[in-house]
């Protein structure tokens, strides 16, 4: 269960930061849209998000610190529901951004109960790997057979 808990984590983050660190800018208006942020460190969140992600894809990918990477996913989950949910009571038309492409968006276009309960179900994921974060195939497993 581990492995595919970790594995299936590590793509969602993986394409997620794919998808921002090829468009920064994009990126960037993803944050701004939020209305969360001064416009300074809504891009320096826009820049250093992807990375966030890509570094904890890695991480999970290869399954090393999976305790740590797993609980760092878990905070960046609750801060992108804490931030979707701020977005709806607040009463903004905008896409999450959470895979590459957002901002404004219709009212009938937005998701946000969906985007929230699937980023419930990836916090469940990490949730589970931070208990449990031993799993088939991870470099953590193979650097404790050494000690």
């Amino acid at each position: 269960m581990g492995l595919l808990l970790r594995l299936g984590l590590a793509a969602v983050l993986g394409y997620a930061g794919w998808t921002k660190i090829s468009d920064l800018t994009g990126s960037v208006q993803n944050v701004v849209a939020y209305e969360l942020f001064p416009y300074d460190v809504a891009r320096a969140v826009g820049v250093l998000l992807p990375v966030v992600e890509l570094a904890l894809a890695l991480l999970l990918l290869v399954g090393l610190l999976t305790r740590a990477a797993a609980l760092g996913s878990a905070v960046l989950m609750l801060v992108f529901v804490a931030g979707i949910a701020s977005a709806w009571a607040r009463g903004l038309s905008i896409d999450c951004g959470c895979f590459g492409s957002g901002g404004p968006v219709a009212p009938e276009d937005t998701r946000y109960l969906t985007e929230m309960l699937r980023d419930v179900g990836f916090l469940a994921m990490a949730s589970w790997l931070v208990v449990s974060p031993r799993s088939l195939l991870s470099l953590d497993t193979l650097l404790r057979k050494g000690d």
